[in-house]
């Protein structure tokens, strides 16, 4: 009884905190899915990321606040309707509600099929921005949960590697933890200029932070000694 006494205290104290949070009351005054918007906005205005007629791949998109962001900032007006300049593919493994001008694919981006489907609709380009808030559930277990954050940074690397254009910018979500200081060195090794950043919209009870690799580095091909 004291284990769901405190959980159900613990509750009540985060949903106060929500309810009353800035973010999300400005959230749902301008229209946005997810406080998590203003997360993205503060990154692209700090570093210019996003820009008119770019490709821009959002993965781990549900339930959609990035790819609202972006699809108003490709806007001319600024506007969540009509003319875009630009294209914005969202890739999530839940279902989104859909969003004007924003081609949304369900699925597995690692699976054969789903993979062949999200370069179909990228039409031969490659993208000028990939941002992902992938993110697991947690479990608790340090060790676990850090080798679960890896593995989808990771694979955010791989698919920026192959997909995006060689001065492209990627954007992930990463926690303080065990599994940080890896993907920092992981991003150094990628990208030629790397920038941790800490949104005033991330909460600062949380371990969430988020890292940009921009312009992605040119792999030396091996020379064969004795040739």
């Amino acid at each position: 009884m004291k284990v769901k006494t405190k959980s159900k205290k613990v509750n009540k104290s985060w949903l106060n905190d929500h309810v009353n949070d800035t973010y999300v009351k400005l959230a749902q005054r301008e229209g946005f899915r997810a406080r998590a918007a203003y997360k993205l906005k503060e990154i692209d205005e700090t570093l210019g990321l996003i820009k008119p007629g770019h490709l821009v791949v959002d993965l781990g998109s549900t339930p959609g606040a990035w790819s609202q962001y972006v699809r108003r900032r490709l806007s001319p007006q600024g506007a969540a309707s009509g003319t875009l300049n630009g294209t914005i593919i969202a890739l999530d493994l839940l279902p989104m509600d859909p969003i004007e001008g924003v081609q949304f694919l369900q699925g597995d981006f690692r699976e054969g099929e789903v993979l062949d489907q999200l370069e179909a609709l990228m039409a031969g380009r490659k993208a000028d921005v990939v941002v992902s808030d992938m993110a697991p559930n947690l479990s608790g277990i340090a060790s676990a949960d850090a080798a679960r954050i890896t593995h989808l940074v990771e694979l955010a690397v791989e698919f920026s590697k192959v997909h995006m254009k060689p001065q492209g910018a990627l954007v992930v979500k990463l926690f303080h933890g065990g599994s940080y200081s890896p993907l920092v060195q992981l991003f150094k090794e990628t990208f030629k200029l790397v920038k941790p950043i800490k949104p005033k919209a991330s909460r600062d009870k949380s371990s969430e932070t988020f890292l940009v690799g921009i312009e992605l580095k040119q792999i030396e091909p091996q020379v064969k000694l004795g040739v």
